[in-house]
């Protein structure tokens, strides 16, 4: 996994055509709103969180965010120990993001 700020994560997602945004925030933390095109799976729910992470595929770039980059970086370390390949943790989480919600 690898930590990016806000600036990288910019852009390194849009020139990514194999990005995939991953949301590990709460319901609750979501409906305020999320990064556009992000799926959200919440890292609270254990079990059910890695389950769900065992549906999606380890080919692509996964660009993980939660509310200050804690959650999403643990996530990053389990998905990187599960043989996610690419991992990259949004450094401040949604708490710093600028960018357009939905």
């Amino acid at each position: 996994m690898k930590d990016l700020t806000q600036e990288e994560w910019r852009e390194q997602i849009a020139g990514d055509e194999n990005a995939f945004i991953l949301d590990v925030r709460t319901d609750e933390e979501v409906e305020e709103g999320k990064i556009p095109g992000a799926t959200q799976l919440d890292f609270h729910k254990g079990a059910e969180f890695v389950e769900g992470l065992e549906k999606l595929d380890k080919s692509k770039n996964y660009y993980i965010y939660c509310r200050s980059g804690n959650r999403s970086g643990q996530a990053g370390v389990l998905m990187d120990q599960m043989g996610f390949n690419n991992t990259y943790n949004l450094i401040g989480g949604m708490s710093e993001w600028e960018g357009e919600v939905e």
